[in-house]
């Protein structure tokens, strides 16, 4: 009998051993869950529910991770088998229940919930969480599922309630969980402090007041309890991933360069502890776009697998096509940019800088007209790409395309009409403008009177806005010589002469040098308009005329004639 009674004893003992190793197991893969190891999980629970068929816990959990990873069906299989294992375990219910509400079918839902509710109505978890399937609609990547925080918040302090001793610390987090997604950081911060009284060793709730400093632009303060994570755990990959965000924007995304590199040093710790799931590979490509770093943005773009039907293939062709162009790929920007148009079906998720990089691309490619009108898409979306209509202008400019070009600076002072660079969008308006003119006569075609009062309409407005800008009354000079020309053909009315008097005045002595050509330009037509009303300025000014240019012929015919001498530049 005694050996018998040790053998119990013994196989007891083996029993209890048996079923510590296995609780330390869902243990662990809860942990792993929380670290956002989901591929680590799912193999530790599929060992779970092959050994311990029986144990509806296992399936449930294993139904989570397909849940967070995006496979809702093949979660409703493991739970409806949870459920039919241990049909009084009611956590698979809640599973179901949690499938529904991301296949957005909250009446199911319902049904589910209230089927798991009547199984175990006195059980805190049971409220914790359907309250916690609630809050898990909160996808950022989905349009359609959004997180129901009446219902779950409902749920939490039922669980709250029922949990009288507040012994368990995931109650709290989810108070905590259901504030932060509200971004109500004030009422948050209470719960996620009591997480840390009721179990010091919980990571996640220290990661989230990290992460609610950063989006109180508490910099130093959420890097200090971010930091705190990782030294007590540097496994947890959670930490990384927000101090990598905290960086990103500590660093005015990319403004400064030193931030902007731990930014992508953390973020890439991050994927490197956890699944590299495709969501998180395209949030580092962003990390990669924002710092600058278009080099390793393009590699990575190039390696990433995602299938033709998915939707996030469109967001891959995106960013390998904004890398391309920054790094002067222009024929290969041009091509991924019009793949990801020919992908993105949904216009209202097409952004600013979609139609900006690719009308970019085709003003490289010589696709002037398409270009513009894709920028001109980008202004409407953002104001601040106004500025690359500016650039469309300058290339458009430099190709001799000047009324194009003036017609594309029209357009940048209309959306951005006082942003950085605006007045230059005037001044080059009005370039524009007499360029086309003086191109059209050089060519014996008519010039474009049109055209001409525009330019000089623009730099009018210029003068107003910037009174001392010579460069504006030069111009206005040269178009309304043009002006004049066209209206007053055998009577010219002088219309040029009043801008090129402002223009020499505003010329500095330190410019001198760099003006010379427009300065005998100004007063060799200036003497020319006086010669017959008024000879003592006329002679002045072709004086100074050759004072500058002492071999200008027309000065010193002019200045014979005036003087009935040989003229002598001033002071020699």
């Amino acid at each position: 009998m005694k050996i018998l009674k040790k053998a119990i004893t013994l196989n007891v003992g083996l029993v209890l051993m048996g079923s510590a190793v296995f609780a330390q197991s869902l243990n662990d893969a809860k942990k792993a869950i929380d670290a956002e190891q989901y591929q680590k999980a799912s193999s530790m629970l599929k060992s779970l529910v092959s050994s311990k068929a029986s144990d509806g816990d296992n399936y449930y959990n294993l139904g989570l991770v397909y849940l967070k990873t995006g496979y809702i069906d093949s979660a409703r299989a493991v739970f409806n088998k949870g459920l039919t294992a241990d049909p009084k375990n009611n956590l698979n219910l809640i599973g179901l229940g949690e499938a529904d509400l991301l296949s957005n079918d909250p009446t199911s839902a319902k049904t589910n919930f209230d089927k798991a509710v009547a199984l175990a109505s006195k059980d805190y978890k049971t409220y914790l969480y359907i309250g916690r399937a609630y809050l898990a609609q909160d996808k950022p990547s989905d349009d359609v599922s959004k997180p129901d925080f009446t219902n779950a918040l409902a749920n939490i302090t039922k669980a709250d309630e029922l949990d009288s001793k507040d012994k368990d610390a995931e109650v709290f987090l989810a108070q905590g969980d259901a504030y932060a997604l509200q971004k109500k950081n004030s009422e948050a911060l209470g719960p996620y402090m009591r997480v840390n009284d009721v179990d010091p060793n919980n990571r996640r709730a220290k990661t989230q007041i990290g992460k609610m400093y950063k989006e109180s632009r508490a910099f130093p303060e959420g890097e200090k309890e971010l930091q705190d994570v990782i030294a007590a755990d540097p496994n947890y990959g959670p930490a990384y991933r927000e101090l990598g965000e905290l960086y990103l924007q500590w660093s005015s995304f990319g403004v400064d360069k030193e931030k902007a590199a731990k930014a992508i040093e953390n973020y890439k710790k991050y994927m490197d502890l956890t699944d590299k799931s495709l969501e998180s590979q395209l949030r580092y490509m962003q990390f990669l776009y924002y710092a600058k770093d278009f080099q390793t943005l393009e590699q990575v773009a190039s390696t990433i697998q995602v299938p033709a039907n998915d939707s996030k293939s469109g967001v891959v062709a995106r960013l390998k096509g904004w890398a391309a162009y920054e790094n002067k790929n222009y024929p290969q920007a041009l091509t991924y940019m019009t793949e990801f148009f020919a992908k993105e079906k949904d216009k209202s998720k097409i952004l600013g800088n979609d139609y900006l990089y690719l009308g970019k691309a085709q003003l490289k490619a010589g696709q002037d007209s398409l270009a513009v009108g894709n920028i001109i898409e980008a202004a409407k979306l953002d104001s601040t790409n106004a500025e690359a209509l500016a650039e469309a202008g300058k290339s458009l400019y430099d190709a001799k395309k000047f009324a194009k070009s003036a017609e594309v600076y029209e357009l940048a002072s209309k959306y951005n009409p006082n942003g950085k660079g605006s007045l230059y969008n005037y001044l080059y308006i009005g370039i524009n403008r007499f360029m086309e003119s003086y191109t059209l006569k050089r060519e014996k075609k008519p010039m474009n009177l049109q055209g001409l009062v525009q330019g000089d309409s623009a730099l009018s407005h210029l003068s107003k806005v910037t009174p001392d800008l010579a460069q504006s009354y030069l111009f206005r000079a040269r178009i309304n010589d043009y002006i004049d020309q066209i209206q007053n053909p055998t009577a010219p009315k002088g219309l040029m002469i009043p801008f090129y008097e402002k223009y020499i005045t505003l010329v500095k002595p330190e410019e001198q040098a760099s003006a010379k050509n427009n300065l005998i330009e100004s007063y060799r037509l200036l003497g020319s308009w006086y010669a017959d009303k008024d000879k003592v300025k006329a002679i002045d000014y072709l004086n100074k005329c050759l004072a500058l240019d002492p071999t200008d012929s027309y000065a010193t015919t002019k200045l014979k004639e005036l003087t009935g001498a040989v003229a002598k530049p001033k002071g020699k």
